[in-house]
This record gives C-alpha cells, structure tokens and sequence, in this order.
C-alpha cells in the first residue's frame, strides 16, 4: 500500500560504488528515501545503480559515466523517491510541474521519483516491477542529461525512453532503456 503523504524528509542510503561508463567526468548521485516508508534506501540504491550501468543504458553513450556516491558524499544531483504528496511538492518547487500524485519529474537538483510508480508500476508498461523501475531512472536521467520527450516512431517499434509511456504508447511496444539490443538509440518524433 503507497501512502500518499509522508514527512518531507528523506533517509540517505550509505552506499557507494565504482564509477560506471566511459564519460571523463561522472555524474555523482546520492538516492534518498522518504523517512518512513517500507522502501531501504541501500537496496533502492543498489537497484538503482545496476540500472544506470546496465549495458542499454546511459553508459553505452560514451559521454556519459555514473558514481553512486553515499551520504555526506559531495554529489551532483540526488535521486529521491517519495510520497505522492511530497513528489508533487517536489516537482512543483523545482519546475512548476503539477504531476497529480501520478508522475515523476527531473528537478534541477535531480530526479524525483514517485514512490506509487516505484512500487505499482504503471499500467500501460506490461513487464517485471524492475523494468519499469529502470523506465523511470532512464527517462528522467534522459532529462538530466538534457533529452527531450519523444513520440512513438512507428507501429510496433519499441517506444523511446524519453516517450512519456505511461500516457499511452500510441503504437509502440513498451521499452524501460535507452539503446535496443543491437546498440542503437531508439529515438521517435519530438513530442
């Protein structure tokens, strides 16, 4: 069961890890929980982690490289999951966006992950918990590293990361990374 408020603090996981990716200057991340929930923060971190260096992730971009970092660590933008509510102010403070207790957002400080996507899912992805989860972080990581949303790019093509699925996939066929499995980016329209 997903709370929809929780107290507007978060718990920093203590994880570290090694540099993924081959970018000269890795982007250092700290992910944080809001205190309270039944989510741990190391094992959302690890989760987390293992999306970002995943083979059809950001990485395979040259340009790009990660450093999940712990807390006190100076970093470069936090990953936070939280409630409803709190994802809702989040978003609205950092870009003025009203996410409706649905959505997720990339605030100029991070990402902002609602804790109902994390744990429900959402129903037009059809997969594991975790490739969805791995929706998440790469789509608003897109946005961190400066993409734009995305449109589907044909009939039964896997849709773009950067495409905003859970709003319907107009066609396409649900897809959590970046790069398909043969190394290209899968890219659509410009919404």
């Amino acid at each position: 069961e997903v709370p929809e408020q929780g107290s507007g603090t978060f718990v920093t996981a203590r994880s570290g890890g090694e540099t993924v990716g081959e970018g000269s200057r890795p982007l250092r991340y700290v992910v944080e929980v809001e205190d309270g929930l039944d989510v741990s923060p190391s094992a959302a971190a690890e989760e987390i982690a293992e999306i970002l260096g995943a083979p059809r992730g950001w990485t395979h971009d040259p340009d790009n490289a990660f450093q999940l970092v712990g807390a006190g660590a100076p970093h470069d933008l936090s990953i936070k999951i939280a409630t409803p509510a709190t994802a809702d102010a989040l978003c609205w403070d950092g870009i003025g966006q009203d996410t409706g207790g649905e959505y997720n957002c990339e605030v100029p400080d991070g990402v902002v992950v609602n804790l109902r996507r994390w744990v429900e899912g959402s129903p037009t992805f059809d997969g594991p918990i975790h490739d969805y989860r791995a929706l998440i972080i790469n789509h608003e990581m897109g946005h961190f590293l400066g993409h734009s949303h995305m449109t589907c790019g044909g009939e039964g093509r896997l849709a773009p990361v950067m495409m905003q699925q859970i709003k319907g996939l107009n066609g396409c066929v649900a897809n959590a990374w970046p790069y398909d499995e043969d190394g290209g980016l899968v890219t659509g329209p410009a919404a």
